[in-house]
């Protein structure tokens, strides 16, 4: 009888328990759990594939960590969309919910394709090979286009995912046809301000086929000499020879002049100015800047040579002409070789060095 009535009770409290409770708390509670469930499931079962993958290589690995938080997401959904029919909720409650699905359901699907456009684009980069040298052109040039189109997928994907996602709703799409058809002052400014987001993400999918530039290109822009550092999706980070950081818009390349040292190849001629008298020994200049280039290691062993190209002031030009690997280096080397060459002309012919001439004629 004790056991008959405990039964009872527990019944009777069970009773009290569930018409007690709000039909929109068990439902939240339902959803809830089924969520939590769906997410350990995913955790555990991505954690067993990733452990397998990353015996079969790097390839695996990425692929199996990309698409743990789609797939995890993806598992919720489909657990929460499955209890939602017979949860116990209000029906704008349960309508709102769905929606909600929905629009979630869409923002999943682009954030799988954005990661997959990842995916792609580490796998491609990763298997250039960069060569100690830098003249290293057609790799820098392929992992420029990759960043570039990357970004700009990116970009595209995300302005598609969010427009679709607001399309699931009727009241949210209503006002947005009505925004993007309205003629007047807002949609005018909108334009504007969009104007120059849309032409630097034509101009960087420009960059990418045609390639004026590509990363650590030697660059000078504004008569600031330095390295292309980054290609964003609306400005390029130029890495100026003091170290300071040049933000140029995109377009700029595309629209502006500019002068780019490792086009078509890394190695340039410098040349040295040297400003000396009458009687200076040319040919003893030559077979010294020879000597000087020769046992100077950053001389590429391409050009050196000496040219009289004026006579301003009472005095005698030459240039210097030299050649080196890169631009970083032909500065050093031009540094080393205007430094030797002061040196030997004032130890070997201090008569050669520019000087004034005054002549005295009594009257």
């Amino acid at each position: 009888m004790e056991t008959l009535s405990l039964i009872d009770h527990a019944r009777a409290l069970g009773s009290w328990i569930y018409h007690a409770i709000p039909d929109w708390v068990t439902g939240t509670v339902l959803l809830t759990g089924a969520a939590l469930v769906a997410a350990s499931l995913c955790n555990w079962v991505i954690g067993a594939l990733s452990r397998r993958a990353a015996r079969y290589g790097d390839v695996a690995a990425k692929l199996a960590a990309r698409c743990k938080g789609p797939i995890c997401a993806l598992l919720v959904l489909a657990a929460v969309s499955a209890v939602l029919p017979v949860a116990p909720l209000p029906g704008s409650f349960a309508y709102l919910i769905g929606h909600g699905l929905a629009a979630t359901l869409v923002l999943v699907l682009g954030w799988s394709a954005m990661n997959a456009v990842d995916l792609f684009a580490d796998i491609y980069v990763s298997r250039i090979r960069f060569e100690d040298d830098s003249n290293n052109l057609q790799a820098r040039k392929h992992v420029t286009q990759i960043n570039i189109l990357r970004t700009a997928m990116r970009t595209l994907l995300l302005v598609m995912t969010i427009a679709l996602a607001l399309m699931t709703s009727s009241s949210v799409r209503q006002y947005g046809v009505s925004l993007f058809a309205s003629a007047g002052a807002a949609g005018l400014i909108v334009g504007l301000a969009a104007r120059p987001l849309l032409s630097n993400l034509l101009a960087g999918i420009q960059i990418a086929l045609t390639q004026p530039i590509r990363l650590e290109d030697s660059v000078v822009v504004q008569g600031e000499w330095g390295w292309i550092e980054r290609i964003g999706s609306t400005y390029v980070v130029i890495r100026i020879w003091d170290l300071r950081r040049m933000i140029v818009p995109l377009s700029y390349f595309i629209e502006q002049p500019f002068q780019n040292w490792t086009h078509s190849s890394a190695d340039l001629l410098g040349t040295v100015m040297l400003y000396v008298d009458y009687n200076v020994p040319v040919a003893k200049v030559r077979e010294k800047l020879r000597e000087v280039v020769a046992g100077n290691p950053k001389w590429d062993g391409k050009v050196a040579g000496v040219q009289v190209t004026d006579l301003p002031n009472a005095s005698v030009e030459l240039r210097l002409l030299m050649s080196a690997r890169n631009a970083g280096v032909l500065w050093d080397l031009r540094c080393d070789v205007r430094e030797a060459m002061i040196t030997w002309l004032a130890r070997e012919y201090p008569d050669s060095l520019s000087r004034r001439r005054l002549e005295m004629v009594a009257s």
